[in-house]
């Protein structure tokens, strides 16, 4: 008798098991937002770009007027294969070479940092004494956004670990370890790199991760006060960030620190309700900097006004929703944290980008996603959208319980309805 239940309750877990990760339609919503920001931003960069190409042939360039939309196409199109190959390869593969990926971006960041000591020019690009990319003729790259995707997919399986060990709140098991690890990616991201906004999307990744782990709140205030006292650190010893603060700080000044947000604000304001219209763009004629990559916030508010940025903000939202709406159905812990990795980075890049824009925050070179021109950003945006794409085949019919998650006890999952998969098929994960 005793044997019998015991072989039920067994084939009864088996089941539940399986009906848990069993996989099922993607969500395509991810690819609908997606593709329509991208959309946007092409019809954008097309409509701007002869203005900035007059701008860049008055130094004998000669380019052609399509050149920008020309390259952002370019970048589309490897983002949408990384998109794709991200979207098609197993989860336990990223899970298992998560090291290695790391590892190549401190590589990749260690390389250019070594590098830019001896050589400014060539295949190394070096912009008011900051060496941050690589160029390779075509186009360039910029590994700091390799060692972030590297450092998504570390902490992901790391807290993933520890949320099975029960040893999340630990401070020597945990804290210490990723602390140490967010540290060393700083010092190549921030000091070396003098890059504190692709720290600061850093950052906003991780504590996202971190809020989904279910980190202690006397821990995860803890820190977020050694976060904010090691940048104003940072801030401290740099006087081209201390000029950005104090530009920030008094925005109303008429000098040459204030010009780009004095004339990000001029964009946003002229654009009125409606805005101008495509094609009308003043500020592309060279009067806003970097129009075309961490400034396209203003020059979309120029061209679309009031009524169509919102409608822009009402899209990220949309996405982002799409994105918790993932986390919320996942029983696996390190699926979860991947996709809270990935919703943190792009909260994080879309509110510096625009606040910078607006005046809520002060200028960093962050770009806005899917929108801005370039390339490497893109690329690992869409890796780890690709990412999600590929997790939301294994979501549960309905929430997952942070209980349910740890619970030892399938056959108690299946009672409360949590292992039927949505659009299920009889292919298993």
């Amino acid at each position: 008798m005793m044997s019998a239940r015991s072989s039920s309750q067994k084939t009864t877990a088996k089941q539940v098991n399986q009906s848990i990760v069993r996989r099922h339609r993607p969500d395509f919503q991810i690819v609908l937002f997606m593709g329509i920001l991208m959309l946007i931003g092409l019809v954008v960069l097309y409509a701007i770009s002869p203005a900035r190409v007059e701008l860049i042939n008055q130094g004998g360039y000669g380019l052609d007027q399509a050149h920008f939309m020309q390259k952002q196409i370019l970048y589309l199109a490897i983002g949408l294969l990384g998109f794709g190959l991200s979207a098609s390869i197993a989860i336990g593969w990223w899970k298992t070479n998560a090291e290695k990926i790391l590892i190549a971006g401190f590589a990749a960041c260690l390389l250019l940092a070594v590098l830019g000591l001896f050589l400014n020019g060539g295949i190394i690009i070096e912009t008011g004494g900051a060496t941050r990319w690589f160029n390779f003729g075509i186009g360039s790259f910029q590994p700091a956004e390799l060692l972030k995707f590297g450092m998504l997919l570390f902490i992901a399986a790391f807290l993933g670990r520890r949320i099975q060990q029960n040893k999340v709140n630990s401070v020597n098991d945990t804290l210490i370890p990723l602390g140490a690890l967010i540290g060393l990616a700083s010092l190549f991201i921030i000091v070396f790199q003098k890059d504190l906004g692709t720290g600061i999307t850093l950052f906003g990744m991780i504590a996202a991760m971190l809020v989904v782990a279910q980190l202690s709140a006397r821990l995860f205030i803890l820190c977020g006060i050694i976060a904010v006292g090691a940048g104003i650190l940072l801030i401290a010893t740099s006087p081209h960030r201390i000029d950005r603060v104090m530009t920030f700080l008094n925005p109303d000044a008429v000098d040459a620190s204030s010009y780009h947000i004095n004339q990000a604000a001029i964009a946003l304001g002229s654009g009125g309700l409606t805005g101008k219209g495509l094609g009308q763009s003043v500020q592309a004629f060279g009067y806003l900097p970097e129009a075309v990559n961490d400034s396209i916030f203003a020059i979309l508010g120029e061209t679309f006004g009031f009524i169509g940025v919102s409608i822009i903000l009402v899209l990220f939202l949309m996405l982002l929703r799409r994105l918790l709406f993932v986390i919320d159905r996942l029983a696996d812990p390190t699926m979860q944290l991947v996709v809270a990795g990935v919703f943190g980075l792009i909260v994080t890049h879309v509110a510096v980008n625009i606040g910078a824009m607006t005046g809520v925050f002060p200028l960093t070179g962050v770009t806005l996603p899917f929108l801005s021109f370039g390339g490497t950003s893109l690329l690992f945006m869409m890796l780890g959208l690709g990412l999600v794409f590929q997790i939301s085949r294994y979501t549960s019919h309905g929430a997952v319980t942070q209980e349910e998650r740890s619970s030892k006890d399938e056959v108690a999952l299946r009672r409360r309805r949590v292992g039927r998969s949505r659009y299920a098929s009889s292919r298993s994960y």
